[in-house]
């Protein structure tokens, strides 16, 4: 099977030539995703814990764009622009995460645009 690209209005148009999301099989990588709002790519919240939410507003588009959901993420890697903004973040996330098996996750330090506090990008396997 070839790789297959998926896309939707309701997540942000990438900024460059890259795909939201990319299956190949039953794997399923999504691009990072920030907290712009589809249609306008103006950032939504000023902070971590509102970037965070829309992020995941965001990645839901992609995931059901492609026939998943959150169960079938295997792994979230979250890019912070501060170490201070982890505390936050985290409650966030650990509010929209659900059980029963949490995702494998990274978090990473790192420059974002201007504005943008937090990145987050996902790899699900679809199916067993």
């Amino acid at each position: 099977m070839g790789k297959v690209a998926i896309s939707t209005e309701n997540a942000p148009t990438p900024v460059a030539n890259f795909a939201q999301a990319v299956r190949k099989g039953n794997i399923l990588q999504l691009a990072g995703q920030v907290a712009f709002e589809p249609g306008t790519n103006k950032i939504v919240g000023d902070s971590v814990g509102e970037q965070t939410r829309q992020t995941f507003k965001n990645l839901t588009a992609v995931l059901e764009a492609a026939g998943a959901s959150w169960d079938d993420v295997v792994m979230t890697r979250a890019y912070l622009t501060d170490t201070a903004h982890f505390a936050e973040f985290n409650e966030v996330y650990n509010e929209l995460i659900g059980e029963p098996a949490f995702p494998a996750r990274t978090t990473v330090y790192v420059g974002l645009p201007a504005g943008l506090l937090v990145e987050i990008d996902l790899l699900a396997v679809i199916g067993d």
